[in-house]
């Protein structure tokens, strides 16, 4: 896929993280509802979040090699994390980052987080959808190279199955073939929790409500990849919209991990053909440094 496909799939996860990141705030829930149902814009800047600055050193790194190579990412991301380390990243990642950073193998790390099961958050889901549109020609690869992507900080198969579902989805409407994302990813899952919520998602009709879909399959409330994967392919793939607009006020409307479940979808829907992210949106989201 074009590197310009790749670059829109990183601005709509960028603007997708930016607008959701300005629904966390102290006012209590039913301000921020009313304020989603109206469909008031929040005040500028939104600033980004881990996401994606992580988003922004994989697809480096991959304009950069042209694959995943473990060591050279991970010293990347480490090194992006002590630049600026304000970013909203979790205790996990805080933790792994910092080791890798002074010499620690990510690999040996990353299976011995969380009492040796690796983490099954949605870290690595949610700065992955740039690489499905990157390697979009070739879905089985697109499936390999998220996991190795992933197994740097996430062992879990889990989290694992969340990153493969997110890059195949995003390769599947960067090709303009929407309608058989979900048959591909379900094809490239192994039987794992996320899998089965992800089969779920797929029967939850596109005309249910948010509140059915959150209720059914989570909305990150948990932030980990198997409460948080299947309502972002929901909301992406279930329910499609003519605007990039209505996909992230349909998402925000979860509530939960509101900055990475919004990063997600606009990472998959950013490439989709003719869908395009409105100036007043990217006029109000922090640019990246470079």
């Amino acid at each position: 896929m074009s590197d310009g496909a790749v670059d829109r799939s990183l601005l709509g996860l960028r603007v997708g993280d930016a607008f959701g990141e300005r629904f966390f705030r102290p006012e209590r829930e039913d301000a921020l509802v009313e304020q989603i149902r109206t469909r008031e814009l929040p005040p500028p800047p939104w600033t980004w979040t881990d996401d994606t600055a992580q988003a922004a050193v994989l697809v480096e790194h991959l304009l950069a090699f042209g694959e995943i190579r473990a060591g050279p990412l991970s010293m990347a991301l480490a090194q992006a994390f002590w630049a600026d380390p304000a970013r909203g990243y979790g205790a996990g990642a805080k933790d792994l980052l910092g080791a890798v950073a002074v010499g620690g193998d990510p690999a040996t790390l990353a299976k011995a987080s969380f009492g040796g099961m690796g983490s099954m958050g949605n870290g690595a889901a949610m700065r992955v959808a740039p690489l499905g549109v990157y390697f979009a020609a070739d879905l089985d690869h697109v499936a390999a190279q998220a996991q190795r992507s992933a197994e740097l900080s996430h062992a879990n198969g889990n989290a694992i199955a969340g990153a493969v579902a997110v890059a195949v989805a995003a390769a599947c409407v960067a090709r303009g073939d929407a309608a058989s994302a979900w048959d591909e990813v379900l094809a490239r899952l192994p039987d794992c929790l996320t899998r089965d919520r992800v089969a779920a998602a797929r029967a939850m009709p596109g005309t249910a409500s948010v509140a059915e879909a959150r209720r059914a399959l989570g909305t990150g409330e948990r932030v980990l990849a198997h409460d948080t994967v299947p309502f972002c392919l929901w909301s992406a793939l279930s329910a499609p919209t003519a605007t990039f607009e209505d996909a992230m006020w349909r998402t925000v409307e979860g509530l939960g991990d509101r900055d990475t479940t919004c990063a997600i979808v606009g990472g998959i829907l950013g490439a989709a053909p003719g869908l395009w992210v409105p100036q007043t949106w990217l006029d109000r989201t922090e640019p990246l440094p470079r």
